[in-house]
């Protein structure tokens, strides 16, 4: 096996790893883990226009998150406002309960970087996300992360 596609593959069985712990995480709150992110997303941020929070998501390609939002507002988690400068545009804002539940999912995150701490211990980690950061900076989902990097 040629060492790209070992990378590849590596790649994408660590990702289906990763989200299928953080669904199993998830699943007991009743969320999944694009809509976890929009709420972490609202939480760290406060309100956000649907294009600026679909500048920020990683989960989903695109700057219109329409109906992953709409499945955070019917569920109560996210409150949806016309803006009142500009009727055009919506602002998203977490409702209590979504506030609560964000905070949750603060915490399974927390759990799920221990562990990514841990076995990255004693590795060179920064190399490693230099060699993720040139295979993604130019594509929809690192462009998004970009974003992400250079708000916090």
């Amino acid at each position: 096996m040629r060492k790209a596609e070992h990378l590849r593959f590596a790649i994408l069985a660590a990702q289906r790893e990763g989200n299928r712990l953080l669904t199993q995480a998830l699943k007991p709150h009743g969320i999944t883990p694009s809509q976890a992110e929009v709420l972490r997303l609202l939480q760290q941020h406060g309100t956000l226009s649907l294009n600026g929070l679909g500048q920020l998501l990683v989960c989903e390609s695109g700057t219109n998150p329409s109906r992953l939002v709409e499945r955070t507002v019917a569920a109560g988690l996210v409150e949806r406002r016309t803006d009142a400068e500009d009727r055009r545009y919506l602002q998203l804002s977490l409702t209590p309960e979504g506030e609560r539940l964000a905070t949750t999912v603060a915490g399974i995150e927390q759990d799920m970087y221990t562990l990514l701490d841990a076995v990255s211990e004693g590795l060179e980690a920064d190399a490693v996300l230099e060699f993720l950061h040139r295979l993604i900076d130019t594509l929809p989902s690192g462009e998004a992360l970009n974003k992400r990097l250079d708000l916090d």
